[in-house]
């Protein structure tokens, strides 16, 4: 190791005090020095000193350790835990060079958390790693249960793991509440206005079905199992922490793009300000640039973020990006602030493949760089995930039906079936999914015995 504590405690006191003058505000700030196992471990486990046990951590683990002992894949040079304080994990075998760079990323993220706002709404970052820590307490203690055991604590979390994101889209969101429904749509039905006339016959509006669950269509379909389920309470439990446990990573989903790119611009921005030694000013201009290359085929999130930020400061000064970076999410980031002649200057095209070939759809002219921009914008976070909600449960056989809210994108059949097998676990009966499949609705049925038919 060519450095010591010493060396980066130093630097970590300049870059932070660099941190404060550009005017970036953070948690108190932690970091750790780990070796490339532990890397692994914190990888597979998303950072937490401490979560539940389940095998799709072990298998990840093995994947991850085997790519990149046949140099198939690379580790992080840190992973920062959205906590208060800020946790930090930096890789032991970094350069010096690369762990000063690293140091002012992760002010960019800690700054990104404490002050965006889906972050400011969806998680207590004071409480970040006690919630994970009782989550995986809680689930020990149902594994050790002898009236549960392991294998139905596993079943419960392979099925909720299935469905994690089939969630409330919308950060801060709550659950929808039949009974207030119910009782809103009663006081509106009584204040309409009606009269009766002779000479003009009307008919008197029907009154609404306050019987029907859900009384409007539900995305928070984990949400709905675990209130109409037939369930026992440590199986609402395990749902339950599932659901928090999604609710955390979501801003990080729906922010991809803003966090790394804001990170990216600190980092950047700082270093370059600092009087660094040649040597380590060469090194840092190719990091910065490994950092933030154009991918092929792909968009690198730090790339463009990086450069929606420099365009920002250009046109509308520094101030404009602490403004954005408080009120944005990805979606509405890359729908704002993706110009033409941004499009033009990154060289942006989209492409699909059609039979066995890949073919160039828009380019960046005149009018395919908003089919461009919105393609960025609709398929980022969240959008990647397919939507689908509950839209009713008949109250002769508690039959689930859901449909898929579809935007043009068809869902992967072999996956949805699966998925539908894994409601079928939770729901413990009958669960019916309209879909679009070949320009057709179709209906996917899966019984209680997970024999599944198509209408």
């Amino acid at each position: 190791m060519e450095y010591t504590i010493a060396d980066l405690e130093y630097w970590n006191d300049i870059i932070e005090e660099k941190a404060k003058e550009v005017g970036l505000d953070y948690y108190p700030q932690d970091f750790e020095i780990i070796n490339y196992n532990d890397m692994l471990a914190y990888e597979v486990y998303v950072g937490m000193p401490s979560m539940y046990p389940h095998w799709s951590f072990g298998k990840s683990y093995e994947k991850l350790r085997t790519l990149y002992n046949y140099n198939l894949t690379g580790l992080p040079y840190e992973m920062v835990i959205n906590s208060d304080p800020c946790i930090a994990y930096l890789m032991k075998d970094n350069t010096l060079l690369l762990q000063i760079l690293t140091i002012a990323h992760v002010y960019g993220h800690n700054d990104f958390f404490k002050n965006n706002r889906l972050f400011r709404q969806a998680t207590d970052a004071k409480y970040t790693v006690e919630m994970f820590k009782n989550h995986a307490d809680m689930i020990r203690s149902y594994i050790n249960d002898p009236s549960i055991g392991y294998v139905e604590v596993e079943k419960m979390l392979n099925a909720a793991h299935a469905l994690k994101f089939q969630t409330n889209r919308t950060i801060g969101a709550l659950y929808l509440d039949d009974d207030k429904i119910r009782k809103k749509k009663m006081e509106d039905y009584r204040n309409i206005e009606y009269f009766e006339s002779p000479i003009v016959p009307r008919i008197k509006p029907k009154a609404p079905d306050v019987e029907k669950v859900p009384q409007e269509p539900v995305e928070d379909i984990l949400g709905f199992i675990s209130k109409y389920g037939d369930l026992f309470e440590w199986q609402k439990n395990v749902i339950e922490i599932v659901r928090d446990e999604t609710k955390y990573f979501i801003p990080q989903i729906e922010t991809k793009v803003m966090n790394e790119g804001w990170a990216s611009y600190w980092h950047y921005n700082i270093l370059k300000s600092l009087d660094l030694p040649q040597k380590l000013y060469i090194e840092f201009m190719k990091r910065h640039n490994d950092v933030v290359v154009p991918l092929q085929g792909s968009i690198n999130p730090y790339f463009l973020g990086f450069e929606i930020y420099k365009d920002l400061v250009e046109r509308y000064g520094l101030e404009k990006i602490f403004e954005v970076r408080y009120l944005e999410r990805d979606q509405s980031f890359l729908r704002r602030y993706v110009t033409k002649e941004l499009c033009e200057k990154l060289n942006l095209f989209q492409y699909a493949k059609k039979d066995k070939n890949y073919v160039i759809e828009e380019i960046s002219d005149e009018e395919g760089w908003k089919e461009i921009r919105n393609s960025l914008s609709s398929t980022c976070g969240m959008g990647s995930i397919p939507y689908i909600r509950v839209v009713d449960m008949s109250k002769l056989d508690k039959t689930l039906t859901l449909e898929h809210v579809f935007d043009g994108r068809e869902l992967q059949l072999q996956y949805a079936v699966e998925t539908i097998k894994h409601i079928v676990d939770l729901w413990k009966h009958r669960v019916v999914l309209y879909t679009n499949l070949d320009k057709k609705i179709t209906k996917i049925i899966c019984d209680e015995n997970k024999k599944i038919t198509y209408e």
